[in-house]
């Protein structure tokens, strides 16, 4: 395990202006460089809320600007894409939806053809090691060279104590496959509760993983999206330094 893993935090969606400077601010306190933020939410059910959208875009470069952080944000279509080069993200993720969807993973991927921006590819949401690693070639094939695999969990039906259980064989034997790929944990969607987290940032930290990207929020309770497995900075600073990286 690297000593220095890659850490990525910032809150489920961007939602206010105030919210994101306010998060961002406290995060950059914390020494995270790169900051998270949903533009575009994917919901299950239709009349969620589904981010703000483009409007969310000014917020962000004020944290490149003010903070001198990164900024990734996820995109699922090719507007996204779009509109995220546009306003000079610094890294976009691909989520589970989209990752299940080798349609949508084609449509990204072409849109993203000729840039130099990282990509995260999250493991889709199905226990399917081969579409994971579809989704990968198809940016490879389209001239993306900077990828990262990032562990979010897989969905079941059956109640388990995780939202999104980690299925660990799963990540480890695309590491194996694909051993130059750096390689992240998101405990947030694999624990659904904060409670749980610390003990999955240690044992993705544990099998050597590369980094964590977890959510973080200045005021989680009041979250307009996933309130129940978000941290606060101050609570996120001392989960980091409570982990033992080997």
């Amino acid at each position: 395990m690297n000593t220095s893993p890659i850490l990525i935090a910032g809150p489920c969606s961007a939602e206010t202006e105030e919210q994101v400077m306010s998060t961002a601010t406290a995060l950059a306190r914390q020494g995270i460089t790169i900051f998270r933020a949903g533009i575009w939410k994917p919901r299950t059910r239709p009349g969620c809320f589904e981010g703000v959208g483009i409007k969310g875009f000014p917020w962000l470069q004020r944290v490149q600007h003010e903070l001198g952080m990164e900024v990734i944000v996820e995109v699922g279509t090719p507007h996204h894409v779009e509109a995220a080069l546009k306003a000079g993200v610094d890294r976009v993720w691909i989520g589970a939806r989209t990752s299940s969807n080798p349609f949508a993973v084609q449509a990204v991927a072409e849109a993203l053809r000729g840039t130099d921006i990282p990509v995260l590819v999250k493991n889709p949401i199905n226990p399917d090691l081969e579409l994971w690693m579809g989704a990968i070639e198809r940016f490879k094939r389209q001239g993306i060279t900077r990828l990262t695999a990032v562990l979010r969990g897989f969905s079941c039906y059956e109640k388990t104590i995780y939202r999104n259980p980690p299925l660990w064989d799963i990540a480890l034997e695309l590491r194996r496959r694909l051993p130059e790929l750096p390689f992240l944990c998101d405990p947030s969607h694999i624990c659904g509760r904060r409670d749980l987290i610390p003990d999955v940032c240690q044992q993705a930290l544990n099998l050597g993983f590369d980094g964590l990207m977890i959510e973080s929020h200045c005021a989680p309770d009041e979250a307009w999206s996933d309130a129940a497995q978000q941290l606060t900075p101050k609570a996120l600073a001392e989960i980091l330094a409570s982990l033992n990286i080997a």
